[in-house]
C-alpha cells in the first residue's frame, strides 16, 4: 500500500499548490506544468491500485495457481457450476459454451460465496468506460481482471439454459456491503432487445430492480420486462434517452431506481444533472455512486456449501 499512499500525499501537495499558484498569472505556465503532474501521477495512482486488486484476486485462497485454471478444456462445460463439480474450486479464468452459443468464450468464474458463479459485470475503480454503444455491449468488453461486461449475447445464451440466479455484491466507500440476488434472471435475444425479466428477491441491499420500494413508483422505476438500451439505439419508456442521459447502457424504464452501469464517482456522494452514477437507490439513494458492483449467476438450484454464509451482512475492517 505504500507506493499507492506516496502517489496520493503527492497529489495532495500538488493539487494545493497549483490552486495557490492559478491566483497568480504570472505563475500561470508554471500551475499548467502542475496540472499535466497531477494528471501523471492520478493515472499511475489508478495503476496501482489495479495493480493491488489483481494481487488480491490471486492470493485468493487455492487461486495461486491460476495458469491451471486458464487452460483450455477438453470436455465442454455451459457454465461455471459444472467447473465446480468437476473440480476446479481456484476461482479463476475458464471458457465455457452454454447451450445455444455458436462457440465457447472465456469467462472469470468465481468460486466463492458457495462457488460456481459466473461473474457478468464488475466496477472497482473507475478504469473502465460504461457508457458504450449497443454494438459493444453486445459483444462485451473491459479486462476481466479489473472492470467489465461480459457481453448481452453471452447472457442470453447462459440464462435460457435454465433457471438462473443473479447475484449482486456492492459495497459504499465506508466500506459497508449489501447484496441483491434474484431468481430465474433471463435475458431475450437481441432480436427482443435483451428484454430482462427476473423472480424472487432475497438481500439486504433492498429490492431496486422491481420498482417496489415506494408506493405508485414501479410504473416507472421497476426494470421488470424491460428492454436494453444505450445511447445509440434507444428501447426505455421515457420521452428523452435514459442512457445518453445517465451515461450507460442498462434496463432503462423511465429511466430507473437501479444503474450499476453508471459514470464511477470516486467519493460516492455526487451532484450531476441527472442521478448518472452507480446507483442502487434502495441502500444509497440516486445520488450516492457506490464504489463496488459485481454481478454474477448460478443455477438456481445449485447445491452451495452449507458452512459458507454467503449473506453475511458486515463492515469490513479497516485495512
Amino acid at each position: 500500500m505504500e507506493g499507492p499512499l506516496l502517489l496520493l500525499t503527492a497529489l495532495m501537495v500538488i493539487t494545493a499548490g497549483s490552486q495557490s499558484l492559478y491566483a497568480s498569472d504570472s505563475c500561470h505556465e508554471e500551475f499548467i506544468r502542475l496540472r499535466e503532474q497531477e494528471k501523471l501521477l492520478k493515472g499511475q495512482l489508478q495503476e496501482q491500485e489495479l495493480l493491488l486488486h489483481k494481487l488480491k484476486l490471486l492470493n485468493q485462497p487455492g487461486n495461486k495457481d491460476k495458469a491451471r485454471s486458464d487452460q483450455s478444456q477438453d470436455t465442454q462445460y455451459t457454465d461455471c457450476s459444472q467447473l465446480f463439480l468437476s473440480g476446479s474450486k481456484s476461482s479463476g479464468f475458464y471458457k465455457i459454451k452454454p447451450h445455444g452459443s455458436p462457440f465457447p468464450f472465456r469467462v472469470y468464474c468465481d468460486m466463492s460465496d458457495g462457488g460456481g458463479w459466473i461473474v457478468i459485470q464488475r466496477r472497482i475503480n473507475g478504469t473502465e468506460r460504461f457508457n458504450r454503444s449497443w454494438a459493444e455491449y453486445k459483444d462485451g468488453f473491459g479486462n476481466m481482471d479489473a472492470e467489465f461486461w461480459l457481453g448481452n449475447d453471452n447472457l442470453h445464451y447462459i440464462t435460457i439454459q435454465g433457471n438462473y440466479s443473479l447475484r449482486i455484491n456492492l459495497e459504499d466507500f465506508d466500506g459497508y456491503q449489501r447484496y441483491a440476488e434474484y431468481k430465474n434472471f433471463k435475458l431475450a435475444n437481441e432480436k427482443d432487445h435483451y428484454r430482462l425479466t427476473f423472480g424472487t428477491y432475497v438481500g439486504t441491499a433492498g429490492d431496486a430492480l422491481s420498482g417496489s420500494h415506494q408506493v405508485d413508483v414501479s410504473e416507472w422505476a421497476s426494470h421488470q420486462g424491460i428492454k436494453f438500451s444505450t445511447y445509440d439505439q434507444d428501447n426505455d419508456n421515457y420521452k428523452g434517452n435514459c442512457a445518453q442521459e445517465d451515461k450507460g447502457g442498462w434496463w432503462f424504464n423511465k429511466c430507473h431506481s437501479a444503474h450499476l452501469n453508471g459514470i464511477y464517482y470516486p467519493n460516492g456522494h455526487y451532484s450531476a444533472l441527472t442521478d448518472d452514477g452507480v446507483v442502487w437507490y434502495t441502500w444509497r439513494g440516486w445520488w450516492y455512486s457506490l464504489k463496488t458492483s459485481i454481478m454474477k449467476l448460478r443455477p438456481t438450484d445449485f447445491k452451495t456449501d452449507p458452512t459458507d454464509d454467503p449473506n453475511a451482512v458486515h463492515r469490513r475492517p479497516p485495512s
